[in-house]
């Protein structure tokens, strides 16, 4: 995958809006995944693999780590499935997920289909923050 400097401007000003330096690591990750302007869904390790066939040497520890400062400013989610496989989304309004079980990915399901008639109340002195729906789904 080569990396054009379109794709290095567009993500360089999804980090300016996300109020992060654009440090070269930084800079790199934001153009795989904001560079061509979609959204998508993605695992620390297929970024770093993205980044790997760039011909750049970051370390899955930075991938971690930067993506972990993605979430903190809101430029991405974090979606957990089965406690321990993270997911990370660069769309991040209110929507729900499905999860493909037989494949492993992670995929938008359409939200005006999804109604909620109501939440727990949260326990006394918290609130609700924020709710994840993830739906598992397998081919038949």
């Amino acid at each position: 995958m080569r990396i054009t400097p379109e794709k290095m401007q567009r993500g360089t000003k999804w980090l300016t809006n996300g109020q992060l330096r654009p440090t070269r690591q930084r800079q790199v990750l934001a153009a795989l995944l904001v560079g061509d302007g979609l959204d998508r869904h993605f695992t620390a390790e297929s970024l770093f693999a993205s980044a790997r066939e760039t011909g750049d040497t970051l370390s899955l520890a930075t991938v971690y780590n930067t993506l972990r400062a993605f979430c903190a400013v809101g430029l991405i989610r974090e979606i957990t499935v089965d406690g321990a496989k993270s997911y990370f989304d660069t769309r991040v309004d209110d929507h729900p997920h499905f999860y493909w079980e037989d494949g492993g990915g992670l995929t938008d399901a359409p939200a005006d289909q999804l109604k909620i008639a109501g939440v727990p109340t949260a326990p006394e002195g918290a609130e609700i923050s924020k709710i994840d729906v993830v739906i598992r789904i397998r081919r038949t």
